[in-house]
């Protein structure tokens, strides 16, 4: 199945003013070759890009960058397109009953986090002044991703890739890597899905 990576990211980006920081460049071009080589011309890549190897991705800051909110905006169409094809290979070789056990395995995997309760979903940070996040903030979205899973109440991909929690100090807080690496898993699942 072909994909036009032209849809997905623009040919340049918006670049922001000299005095203010964006993304570097060099760097977002680099990355963005190697995605269109990876989905024009997938078994010539010599370097592959898939879904997680986008939702990872980070470039250095840079004074006169590409736009960060522009550049973000095509790195979430690009990751949507690679699940997408990541999806249709599954079922392609292994029927769509394989692409149900996986979506299945890492759902219940979630829901084993997302049902615990409010101030206990996650750990804590193990020095006292490390950066962390709101415990409400976080236990507020898990709400929604509750009722997203189990309830098919609206809820964009966009919106968990975009969620912004208030700063804890600490014990205060939810550990920040643990949250965002569980985060990934669920940006992973809702791409697969929809």
């Amino acid at each position: 199945m072909a994909l036009d990576i032209h849809r997905q990211i623009p040919a340049s980006f918006e670049r922001v003013q000299r005095s203010e920081y964006g993304y570097n460049a060099k760097q977002v071009d680099q990355f963005l070759q190697r995605a269109r080589v990876s989905l024009e011309t997938p078994g010539t890549a010599v370097d592959p890009v898939n879904s997680s190897d986008v939702r990872a991705v980070s470039f250095d800051p840079v004074k006169g960058g590409y736009s960060a909110a522009v550049v973000d905006a095509a790195l979430d169409r690009l990751e949507d397109a690679f699940a997408r094809r990541e999806r249709d290979e599954l079922i392609a070789a292994g029927g769509e009953e394989a692409w149900l056990r996986e979506i299945g395995s890492l759902s219940g995997i979630l829901r084993g986090r997302l049902h615990r309760p409010d101030g206990e979903r996650f750990r804590r940070p193990a020095k006292k002044k490390a950066r962390s996040y709101n415990t409400a903030d976080v236990d507020r979205l898990c709400g929604e991703l509750v009722a997203y899973l189990e309830h098919d109440k609206p809820l964009s991909v966009d919106s968990v890739r975009r969620a912004v929690f208030r700063p804890a100090i600490g014990r205060e807080g939810y550990e920040e890597s643990q949250v965002d690496a569980f985060l990934d898993r669920v940006v992973e699942l809702m791409a697969a899905i929809d």
